[in-house]
């Protein structure tokens, strides 16, 4: 099982199911992505989400109660085990496999993967990226797991 790292572990906050460290995501991205049938809205919940990519949890609230599952999440967690499509880029929508195929065909370096994608040009990362963060740090995984294949 392989846990992504991820700088901002918080060690107080371990995922209710399979006990991994949590990583705090803002309350905003939480509401914005957990569908609306399942989300009660708490101001005082910090929220972490589980990195574990087999475990199917997503995020957990500070206070036990909320536990969201990714069958309750609106996008696919790119990291989670069965992820469909597995997004590099949820504000523009662009998939790994694309950001693969953009190294395959030439693009090197970030911006170039930009411009061939069109990738991070929706701006609109704290409300569609699961993380709450900008998605360049994503593709630029999809970028070495695609040149470690050419190579």
């Amino acid at each position: 099982m392989e846990i992504l790292p991820v700088d901002r572990k918080d060690r107080e906050a371990v995922c209710p199911a399979c006990k991994t460290d949590g990583v705090q995501v803002p309350y905003l991205t939480v509401r914005h992505l957990v569908k609306d049938e399942f989300f009660q809205a708490n101001h005082t919940v910090q929220f972490h989400i589980c990195m574990n990519p087999t475990c199917d949890v997503v995020y957990f609230g500070s206070d036990d109660q909320m536990v969201f599952i990714q069958d309750q999440v609106k996008v696919p967690v790119w990291f989670k085990d069965g992820a469909t499509p597995k997004y590099a880029c949820y504000c523009s929508e662009v998939t790994v496999e694309q950001v693969i195929e953009a190294v395959r065909l030439g693009s090197v370096t970030l911006g170039e993967v930009v411009i061939a994608t069109k990738a991070m040009k929706n701006s609109r990362c704290l409300e569609k990226n699961p993380l709450g963060v900008c998605c360049h740090a994503i593709i630029e995984e999809a970028m070495r797991k695609a040149k470690s294949a050419s190579s």
